[in-house]
């Protein structure tokens, strides 16, 4: 669990250990993925 001091989170917090995480969200699920350039994608 995050617990969160200020309403941002930094994606190297986020992607310390991997290159994709997995957000659930309304009982749906989504894939957060941090690219070779950088750039963040989100799909369902």
């Amino acid at each position: 669990m995050i617990m969160l001091v200020e309403e941002t989170l930094q994606s190297g917090d986020l992607f310390a250990s991997s290159k994709e995480l997995t957000i659930a969200h309304n009982g749906e699920s989504y894939k957060l993925r941090l690219t070779g350039n950088g750039k963040l994608i989100l799909t369902k």
